[in-house]
């Protein structure tokens, strides 16, 4: 076993997220807008890589779920992420069974999250994924590795978080997530996209975390 790796990246706002979750336990309506700020773009990425166009309805869905059970939630802002992540999927989740079909992808090339500025290799790697075309390549690899992707690369969450989002094991998460990003560096490679080479480093850090 080599050392253990360092996280992947620390979220810069996970205080902020925190105290404001907090103070809208308190009933800070302010303080709830935002943790949605925060949380709201990347939850939405996900949500569009699992129901396509539905993915603000479901949002939506989540959120009212979300802000009717905040008093039951105990955490750091990280942890906060991880259980509205929770909520989103089983609402997605039942969104599906109800149309009893599989996700499928309705947003436009335009539609592009807004996500933090691309500094390091993972924010170009999530920058890459965050597009309509890329998350309508996610939704074509097999469930359990477009789901670890979204988790991992565009929701944000640890191997851990991402395994309890999806009651796993870590290490079959980060295997399942290591395998969709190199399908998804040999897609965007073929299609000449210079992405490529962000999301196959993002795969070879990802690799590095079981070892």
């Amino acid at each position: 076993m080599g050392q253990v790796p360092q996280p992947r990246r620390v979220h810069s706002r996970d205080g902020e997220l925190a105290a404001a979750v907090a103070r809208a336990q308190d009933g800070d309506e302010t303080a709830f807008a935002i943790a949605y700020r925060i949380v709201q773009p990347r939850l939405l990425g996900y949500l569009r890589g699992l129901v396509g166009e539905d993915a603000e309805d479901v949002a939506s869905d989540a959120w009212l779920e979300i802000a009717r059970d905040l008093g039951r939630f105990t955490g750091d802002g990280a942890g906060f992420r991880g259980w509205t992540a929770t909520i989103a999927r089983h609402r997605a989740l039942d969104h599906l069974r109800r149309l009893r079909t599989r996700p499928r992808s309705g947003a436009t090339e335009q539609e592009v999250l807004n996500l933090p500025d691309p500094h390091t290799t993972h924010d170009q790697a999530l920058e890459s994924l965050s597009t309509a075309r890329a998350l309508g390549l996610i939704r074509e690899l097999p469930q359990d590795q477009a789901e670890a992707v979204l988790l991992r690369v565009v929701v944000g969450l640890d191997g851990p978080a991402a395994a309890r989002v999806l009651s796993k094991r870590p290490g079959a998460v980060r295997t399942a997530a290591h395998r969709g990003l190199k399908r998804l560096a040999h897609r965007l490679s073929i299609a000449g996209d210079a992405a490529g080479e962000a999301v196959a480093d993002e795969a070879s850090r990802m690799r590095g975390e079981s070892e």
